[in-house]
């Protein structure tokens, strides 16, 4: 049966000369694997750049259920990009998200919530002029609300350190080095709970920005499970500087 779905792209594999799997996170059916043949030919009808980090797709699809590999019968870019494949700190972001993403999102059933978060935000990214760089740091957080693992921002006067083991404010020092003393969990909630569109509002300095980031992998690695070491925000962090 031929389903109509919405796709978000986070790895291409190649399978032969021709051909090449890809993983995607579509609406409908979480995490599938599609089959794509002949997308290295000239006259392609689904062409490789259409199939690169986080770009957003309009598919038509066949779906058997238990099944770990799927096949497509249409592809297109909707929307397509206007500036990421082509301003370099743009695709430099995308890439290390795509990373993050690839490396938390395991399920295989749908979830909507966290879709529309993913392809809204990255839609939104590409229109946008004035690039924020915190804007890698807020989506990331924002993004634990949906893989079950939000920080729990409240917190008494007494309680200035947030323990990232636990997501949540204590106040005495946790008995390891997995957490934040009380200015730099401010930002880390500020990031969390300011609006996307309004997070280039937040002032860091480069040096508290790469701090948080650190932290904020180090959030990722204790909630998610094989969520090993992350490349490619270093070079991220150059581009930033």
């Amino acid at each position: 049966m031929l389903h109509k779905v919405r796709g978000i792209v986070l790895k291409t594999t190649n399978y032969s000369e021709s051909s090449v799997i890809v993983q995607v996170l579509t609406d409908k059916f979480g995490m599938q694997s599609y089959l794509i043949n002949g997308v290295k030919k000239p006259k392609a009808k689904i062409k490789m750049n259409m199939l690169q980090s986080l770009h957003l797709l309009d598919m038509v699809v066949y779906h058997k259920a238990n099944t770990n590999m799927q096949r497509v019968s249409e592809v297109r870019q909707t929307p397509v990009f206007k500036s990421i494949p082509y301003d370099m700190v743009k695709t430099s972001i995308v890439i290390f998200l795509n990373e993050v993403l690839y490396k938390s999102i395991r399920q295989q059933s749908a979830d909507e919530d966290l879709f529309d978060y993913i392809f809204n935000s990255v839609a939104w990214f590409d229109e946008v002029e004035e690039i924020s760089p915190n804007f890698h740091l807020s989506f990331l957080l924002k993004l634990t609300r949906f893989l079950g693992f939000a920080p729990n921002e409240k917190r008494r006067t007494d309680q200035i350190y947030f323990d990232l083991q636990e997501g949540e404010f204590f106040s005495r020092v946790p008995i390891h080095a997995n957490y934040l003393q009380l200015d730099d969990a401010l930002q880390f909630i500020t990031l969390f709970n300011t609006p996307l569109e309004k997070n280039s509002e937040i002032k860091l300095a480069n040096s508290q920005r790469r701090f948080l980031l650190d932290k904020i992998l180090v959030f990722y690695t204790l909630h998610t499970a094989s969520f090993g070491a992350v490349q490619s925000h270093k070079i991220l962090e150059t581009l930033l500087s």
